[in-house]
């Protein structure tokens, strides 16, 4: 019999302890930060509806969905031969394993709209699932912790959400760069050039300005069938430089005839002068980047992208302004906004800008009771119990083996103490403690033990 290969599928990944330990550090960070700022957790199914997911995120997006057989024999009645793949998709999948938090949390609030305060603030830290190529950085299953709120359309939430991104960075010890556009800015753009119909196209093409630069940029455009002149009309705005006050003003008077195109200015003048005010964002560098246009077709006002200063990657955090998302689903004039922190590269870049501080074998074990038989074992069962519930996390040997090999556990996982318990010790009710990086041994009650595995 042929051993079977063992493996991942692509783009998936194992994590293993002192991997998941760092990793849980990030989350509760980010956890804690949302409960500060007011936010409310909530959970949706790894599932949704073929029909809730498809269309949200354009072609690209679509296209990416990984969606799920029905059961039992999904083929009866179809036929294949006269079938498109999409049209023998939809007959064979109703459902799709999700693509972001945001598209369902637009379902949720739609279905649970009766149960719920507005504004609503919400945040949820699951997994998402893309059919994306995999390279460094970009996986096919990764988590993302979200951040929403809506049914307010105050420009305070969109303040608040870039003081949550310094606050969470600044706790990693991460350098960070916020980016900040407005759809509404690149409508208006694109309606001074004299292309309203191929915003799709301008932005998805302008989104790859960093990665691609300027020439592939125009190179794609032009196959988008948008003309020279619409080009070299664009172009400025791409390269325009200098502070965020000094794009807006030179934005005011491209943008003069295109109403949507102020209001957009307006709406970034009003956050800019929120995060502006003295020590609100003391740490992130924020910048205006008019070549940020997030892919995504919901998105209506504002948009953010964090980039890492430290290590050169893709986005590490995105998000913005969604005016009517929850209306596909029935329920209209329901504006939001939220972020989505990318867990998977923030967890790369942390580790490896901490990787001679960070210990390998990282412990949450401060002490292992060494296993000398049945009696010893009901002795130290007692004492380990109360140290548990002293909020010491400790644990008993499960075997009776030699002491060297009891010891050689104790290394393998850093556990900076072990705890000796013989019948000397049991007669006089006390323990004999070991720090394995001194190799010092003391003799100790209970209360004295506990006070020295508290430290």
């Amino acid at each position: 019999m042929n051993k079977q290969k063992t493996g991942n599928p692509r783009g998936t990944r194992d994590f293993l302890p002192y991997e998941m330990i760092r990793r849980n550090r990030i989350f509760h960070i980010i956890r804690t930060t949302f409960e500060h700022f007011g936010y409310l957790p909530i959970e949706t199914p790894a599932m949704e509806n073929l029909s809730t997911l498809i269309g949200k995120y354009g072609d690209e997006g679509d296209r990416l969905l990984f969606k799920v057989l029905n059961s039992g024999n999904f083929m009866e009645g179809i036929d294949i031969l006269n079938s498109t793949v999409n049209q023998m998709a939809v007959a064979i999948c109703e459902k799709g394993l999700r693509y972001d938090l945001t598209v369902p949390f637009a379902r949720f609030v739609v279905q649970h709209q009766q149960e719920i305060s507005l504004p609503f603030k919400r945040y949820q830290i699951q997994p998402v699932w893309r059919a994306d190529r995999p390279q460094k950085g970009r996986y096919r299953e990764f988590y993302q912790c979200d951040a929403d709120v809506i049914g307010s359309n105050s420009l305070l939430n969109e303040a608040e959400l870039i003081m949550m991104i310094d606050t969470i960075f600044s706790k990693l010890n991460m350098d960070v760069c916020i980016k900040i556009n407005n759809r509404k800015i690149l409508s208006g753009i694109a309606h001074v050039i004299g292309c309203e119909n191929k915003i799709t196209d301008i932005t998805v093409a302008i989104d790859k300005m960093e990665k691609i630069g300027l020439e592939k940029v125009k190179e794609e455009l032009l196959s988008k069938n948008i003309s020279e002149t619409s080009i070299q009309q664009l172009q400025p705005v791409l390269l325009m430089e200098g502070t965020h006050i000094e794009k807006l003003k030179q934005l005011k008077d491209i943008l003069q005839s295109s109403e949507t195109g102020l209001k957009g200015i307006e709406e970034l003048e009003t956050v800019f002068d929120y995060i502006s005010q003295e020590g609100l964002v003391p740490n992130a560098k924020v910048e205006l980047d008019l070549t940020l246009a997030r892919g995504l077709n919901y998105y209506t006002g504002t948009i953010f992208e964090v980039k890492s200063l430290q290590i050169e990657t893709g986005s590490i955090t995105g998000g913005g302004r969604y005016d009517d998302l929850t209306g596909i689903f029935g329920l209209s004039n329901m504006s939001g906004v939220g972020i989505s922190f990318g867990i998977e590269r923030i967890y790369d870049i942390w580790s490896e800008l901490n990787k001679n501080q960070i210990d390998t074998t990282e412990q949450t074990v401060r002490a292992l009771f060494i296993n000398f038989g049945k009696q010893e074992e009901i002795y130290c069962l007692k004492a380990l119990k109360q140290l548990r519930a002293d909020n010491v996390c400790a644990e008993l040997f499960p075997d009776n083996l030699k002491l060297q090999k009891q010891m050689k556990y104790a290394n393998a996982k850093n556990i900076p103490y072990v705890i000796l318990a013989g019948e000397n010790e049991m007669e006089l009710q006390k323990f004999t403690l070991k720090n394995m990086q001194t190799g010092q041994q003391i003799t100790l009650n209970y209360e004295e033990l506990l006070t020295t595995l508290s430290k």
